[in-house]
């Protein structure tokens, strides 16, 4: 068992400034989150889209916000524990206990949860079941990675399509398959993929890939029609998440529908565990970005006079000399 002053359950945006304020308060913290890479639904779901409305960015892709919050924690060291998710809460010694899914334990002096919706799932590609070679992904946290390949998108939402705009400058060629006629996208990026040069196949599944140890190729077959075999580096499966609380639901935390619902001071019913960001619930709640930055400030703070009652509740300035 290793010891953390800091727990915090979610990599999103969020979570991030959470490490970062909890690093500013001298503690030291961990990051857990069940996806592999930090930046939650933003990088999961849109991280080529504009953010309009993030305090002091005009406008911010959602990668560049991400990668700007681990920035902005990276000077207090906090301790990535990326792809693995959070299963068991305890108490030990007056300290909470997190069980993780990959073994470890983290004795913790406060628990923060911004998990957002829950713990994401990739909806996974059927075809892929039976493809025991790689080359096939879920999200491209690197888009220059699959520069000079050939790439085939699979979905009909707005991660098809946001993939289809990030990689088409890059790629070999992309080709974008959806098993329906209508898109679940934003008109306007629909309309700005078929200006490009991406070639989109509608009333189409994947129905085999092509390969060894990597991918080779794909049979595409349109419905009513025939099939064909395209060459194929990558395939990107957009095919959407599925979220849910997950073990989370059973720590004994009071809950609203799918939210845990908090005090204040961000602090839920269970001793030194509180939470932040979309994944709470209280009077007036609003789920915003802008909204889970403030919450994460407060949940720290609080959990730090949690953490040692001699603390001050108010940090002090980042401005003020060190």
């Amino acid at each position: 068992m290793s010891e953390v002053d800091v727990a915090v359950i979610g990599a999103g945006p969020t979570g991030l400034f959470a490490a970062y304020y909890a690093g500013f308060r001298g503690l030291s913290v961990a990051v857990v989150d069940a996806l592999p890479e930090a930046g939650g639904q933003i990088t999961a779901m849109y991280p080529e889209k504009l953010i309009l409305d993030v305090a002091g960015l005009p406008a911010v892709k959602g990668r560049d916000l991400v990668a700007n919050l681990v920035a902005q924690a990276a000077p207090f060291h906090p301790r990535y524990l990326l792809g693995t998710r959070a299963e068991k809460l305890s108490h030990a010694g007056g300290r909470p206990v997190l069980g993780l899914a990959d073994g470890q334990q983290l004795s913790c002096g406060a628990v923060i949860v911004t998990g957002g919706l829950g713990s994401f799932s990739p909806r996974p590609l059927p075809v892929a079941d039976s493809f025991t070679g790689a080359g096939v992904v879920y999200f491209v946290p690197e888009p220059a990675a699959l520069a000079d390949r050939d790439v085939l998108i699979v979905g009909g939402g707005d991660s098809a399509f946001d993939w289809a705009l990030a990689l088409q400058p890059l790629a070999r060629s992309v080709t974008l398959v959806h098993r329906r006629e209508r898109f679940r996208a934003h008109a306007g990026t629909v309309a700005r993929v078929q200006e490009l040069p991406v070639r989109v196949i509608v009333n189409a599944e994947v129905t085999r890939l092509h390969g060894g140890s990597t991918v080779t190729g794909a049979e595409i077959t349109v419905r009513g029609g025939g099939a064909e075999t395209l060459p194929v580096d990558t395939v990107v499966a957009a095919l959407g998440f599925t979220a849910d609380l997950g073990p989370i639901a059973e720590w004994g935390l009071r809950l609203d529908r799918r939210h845990i619902v908090v005090d204040s001071a961000m602090a839920t019913n269970l001793p030194r565990v509180f939470a932040a960001g979309d994944i709470t619930e209280y009077p007036g709640k609003v789920r915003l970005i802008a909204t889970g930055f403030g919450e994460a400030a407060t949940a720290v703070n609080n959990a730090a006079v949690a953490i040692d009652p001699s603390a001050h509740l108010f940090p002090g300035h980042s401005s003020d000399p060190a």
